[in-house]
């Protein structure tokens, strides 16, 4: 599974929108926005990382 640049974020065009009606959706398309949650979830965990390490190391500095 490919990882989206930030220039190839979603367009409006393939905005999803949550808690939007699913039924109308082919299952390709269903299947396209899965692995874009699941791409977006991926990129949200390495910032949720990062962060989470950047606050560790000033707390530790802050506490000497």
């Amino acid at each position: 599974m490919a990882i989206r640049s930030e220039d190839d974020r979603l367009t409006p065009a393939t905005l999803i929108v949550v808690g939007e009606d699913l039924s109308t959706q082919s299952l390709e398309d269903l299947a396209e926005r899965r692995a874009a949650l699941e791409e977006e979830i991926t990129r949200i965990d390495k910032v949720v990382a990062a962060k989470t390490a950047t606050r560790a190391a000033a707390d530790s500095l802050f506490k000497s």
